[in-house]
């Protein structure tokens, strides 16, 4: 399945790590297919900053509505954090909740969960501990549409966090992506 359209023009600085298909969910006749493409800052100190977007597909096909929007960022908000555990970003604490336009006009706005953990970092074989924002949207555009990353509150994360919003804000549906 075809991850969303990212902002190519806003990734100067970033790799592509990976690009998958999973099936976060499934019972009996209901499942949910994830397409994911991730990319990580290649310059800077440890942990580098990470940025991923996901599109969702539900079958049997169900258009979105509250219940189920609802439904979907509680399970975003779990899996998340799951993820984060995945690397190496402990202590995880769900801060605000919020909501955000996106750039897609013809998109819903998008519900920002802020996380808070720290993350265990290996240097010359010493283990030491950063302060990490992490950060997680999630909206409708005809299609559920989830993005997100951490960075470390070290160096400069008011820039970090900038750049990460603007690739959140630039994701959108395949048909409808610019620059990708």
């Amino acid at each position: 399945m075809e991850p969303p359209g990212v902002p190519t023009d806003r990734l100067d600085g970033w790799r592509n790590v990976a690009e998958t298909t999973e099936r976060p969910f499934s019972a009996g006749p209901i499942s949910v297919t994830a397409g994911t493409v991730r990319y990580e800052r290649t310059t800077g100190d440890p942990p580098h900053p990470f940025f991923f977007a996901s599109r969702l597909r539900i079958r049997p096909p169900t258009a979105p509505n509250p219940a189920l929007t609802r439904l979907v960022e509680r399970q975003a908000r779990a899996g998340f954090s799951d993820r984060l555990a995945g690397r190496d970003i402990e202590a995880v604490d769900h801060g605000e909740t919020r909501e955000i336009a996106v750039d897609d006009l013809r998109a819903s706005r998008a519900t920002l969960s802020t996380f808070r953990g720290t993350c265990r970092v290996e240097d010359g074989g010493v283990t030491t501990t950063t302060p990490v924002e992490a950060l997680l949207a999630v909206w409708e555009a005809g299609e559920y549409l989830l993005a997100g990353g951490a960075y470390s509150l070290r160096g400069d994360p008011e820039r970090d966090r900038r750049e990460l919003l603007g690739l959140i804000r630039g994701t959108r549906p395949p048909e409808r992506a610019e620059n990708v």
